[in-house]
């Protein structure tokens, strides 16, 4: 690796760690459902004018619906779920259970997939387990039911992660691969398509509030710099370092989002985010040292492009 890609995997952990910013900002006005819908669409807007600058060709070679459906699995689910998170919990919670998306991706992989999980691996999924249980019973945050609700909807959203991975392998990696930028705008798509019922039935139900400037500028860095302009520095450093290396950026997301909901919502820290996210940090080393494979992440296999 050299300074260039030190900087992008740097670069990646602050804007996916803004991320936790973002939704906490718009959630809260707009609901999960809405906040998560706009993601989504803006994501997709902003993806499809990348391949167009780039003059990418839209050939998804018999593997659209594909990508729909990983779009739902690996987008509209998560994006749903950290979307109600927000409204439980600060922004640092969720950047810390974020990183457990590689613990997640083992224990799917052995219930679902037929991977083999070694002791060095199941002591890391342990040891993150009790990183989460740590930080939620002992936060700055009361712990209550909405705390543990918060904090299941992360878990979940991690889950999918975790399943998508394996997915992914099996729809586009084993079919002969696909344009990793491709992947990413077909799957918001699927991820738009799916959200958008729920979000035309939310808004049958109940009033909508549509929040204020700075809540759609919140939404507007969250699609188009979040989503759409993250998914492509990361599928970049995949194709240029590899998926384990790139894996990396999951050490990087919690310090920065707890960083930026310090400075910007003035959320409290404590030692608890300290020990928690150690904890979490070391699961990680446990599961992602000394691996060969990548099967238990979205993006191992997808072909390089030239973005």
């Amino acid at each position: 690796m050299n300074n260039s890609d030190y900087f992008r995997l740097l670069l990646l952990g602050a804007i996916w760690g803004a991320s936790f910013l973002f939704m906490k900002i718009a959630a809260p006005a707009l609901g999960a459902i809405s906040t998560a819908f706009f993601r989504v669409l803006l994501g997709t807007i902003g993806l499809a004018l990348i391949l167009a600058v780039l003059k990418t060709r839209r050939d998804f070679n018999g593997k659209f619906s594909s990508t729909l459906l990983l779009g739902v699995i690996n987008s509209g689910v998560p994006f749903l779920m950290y979307g109600l998170a927000a409204k439980l919990l600060p922004a640092g919670y969720s950047a810390i259970f974020n990183a457990t998306t590689p613990l997640m991706g083992v224990l799917i992989g052995c219930l679902f997939f037929q991977e083999q999980i070694t002791v060095k691996k199941a002591l890391g999924v342990a040891i993150g387990i009790g990183g989460v249980v740590l930080l939620t019973a002992t936060g700055p945050v009361a712990f209550n039911l909405s705390v543990v609700l918060g904090a299941l909807a992360c878990l979940v959203a991690t889950s999918c992660y975790g399943a998508a991975g394996f997915l992914t392998k099996r729809w586009i990696t084993e079919r002969g691969g696909l344009d990793a930028k491709l992947v990413a705008f077909g799957s918001q798509i699927g991820a738009t398509m799916f959200l958008a019922p729920c979000l035309a039935g939310s808004a049958a139900m109940s009033s909508q509030a549509w929040g204020d400037l700075n809540v759609w500028l919140a939404l507007a860095a969250l699609g188009l710099i979040c989503t759409a302009w993250g998914y492509i520095l990361y599928f970049r450093l995949i194709a240029d370092i590899g998926p384990l290396r790139s894996l990396t950026v999951t050490f990087l997301i919690p310090p920065f989002g707890v960083l930026w909901g310090k400075l910007f919502l003035g959320e409290q820290v404590t030692l608890a985010h300290l020990a928690g996210g150690t904890l979490i940090a070391v699961a990680l080393h446990l599961v992602l040292s000394r691996s060969k494979r990548a099967a238990a992440f979205p993006e191992a296999g997808i072909k390089r492009s030239d973005a």
